[in-house]
């Protein structure tokens, strides 16, 4: 895993340098995407021509990765100016490394009423409650991850020592499905759009989701460099509004948010179409207006619960003419 992740760094490194320059007037942020659940980046990126602000105010050079711990090492390393972050993610960049950075805005996140990340079984399984897990294999997304993270907490809240009574491995999301129905796994994590296909092909049921531990729970969020934003804050505020404007736009235009997104992923228009920003969906806010107090709550989780070593202060994170809606 270190070394994937050391030839994505270093593919970004390179992506990033070569990118052609910008004119000298007009700052440039250097910003890291991934996927899924950045519909206002995405749209940004493939219709830069309904905002005003771009390439005018300000310009941006586009580098994907492949989740938001690499791009926070990126960060770190002064390759990005920008990129989509995990609260953990910052968390850890910050107590290792000192990283400082300013959240602006807020992706996508968990409540009522939306999608959020389970754990499924098979239908037939005699697994019904957390004690029917002791012995069991579980799949994970990936090991280190929030999603990772807050099951260890579930199971934790419902008396199952993650080390002694379960064994859990890793199946990423794509391969769960298929994991719980071989044999694999007896539980294993759905998101979106995998969610959405093993419940249409049957076979399995849900057994808990992350919403029982945290509700709501903000997913992954847009942090900007303290340095380059204190130094740029006209240029960060354009990009936040262009972000917001962005967000609006795809919440109000159904078609617009899955031709864009299949743009981007390369998924099905008509598969997207069944989920995307619907209640089958994460939850996403008008104004993509950061919820701090549900990161802090998320930082006091992973605090008590050994997974930071110290405690961290979302407002560490806050400068509020950034993240303020732009008129």
């Amino acid at each position: 895993m270190k070394k994937v992740i050391q030839v994505l760094f270093a593919s970004a490194v390179l992506a990033a340098s070569a990118a052609p320059a910008a004119a000298k007037d007009i700052p440039v942020i250097r910003v890291g995407w991934t996927l899924p659940a950045e519909e206002a980046k995405y749209l940004l990126m493939k219709r830069p021509e309904l905002f005003p602000n771009l390439n005018k105010t300000y310009q941006i050079k586009w580098v994907q990765f492949q989740g938001t711990s690499p791009m926070v090492q990126a960060m770190r390393a002064n390759v990005l100016d920008c990129s989509t972050m995990a609260p953990l993610s910052l968390a850890q960049g910050y107590l290792e490394s000192g990283l400082k950075a300013y959240i602006v805005a807020q992706h996508a996140y968990e409540k009522p009423g939306n999608f959020s990340v389970y754990w499924a079984v098979k239908a037939d399984s005699p697994i019904k409650t957390a004690a029917d897990l002791k012995g069991k294999v579980l799949g994970t997304n990936a090991y280190g991850s929030g999603v990772y993270f807050h099951m260890v907490l579930w199971l934790k809240q419902h008396g199952i020592d993650p080390e002694k009574d379960v064994k859990i491995v890793e199946t990423g999301f794509p391969a769960s499905a298929d994991a719980i129905r071989s044999g694999r796994v007896d539980a294993g994590p759905m998101a979106q759009p995998f969610a959405l296909l093993a419940e249409e092909k049957g076979g399995v049921r849900k057994l808990f989701s992350l919403s029982e531990v945290q509700s709501p729970l903000v997913q992954i969020f847009e942090g900007c460099s303290q340095s380059y934003a204190d130094a740029n804050p006209d240029a960060v505020k354009a990009y936040v509004k262009d972000l917001q404007s962005a967000m609006k736009k795809v919440q109000a235009d159904h078609k617009l948010a899955v031709e864009v997104n299949s743009e981007v992923t390369r998924a099905p228009a008509a598969l997207l179409g069944k989920f995307l920003m619907t209640e089958k969906d994460f939850a996403r806010v008008p104004d993509m207006m950061p919820d701090l107090e549900s990161i802090q709550k998320t930082y006091d989780l992973y605090h008590q619960a050994g997974f930071l070593s110290k405690p961290v202060k979302v407002t560490d994170f806050f400068r509020k003419d950034l993240i303020e809606p732009q008129p």
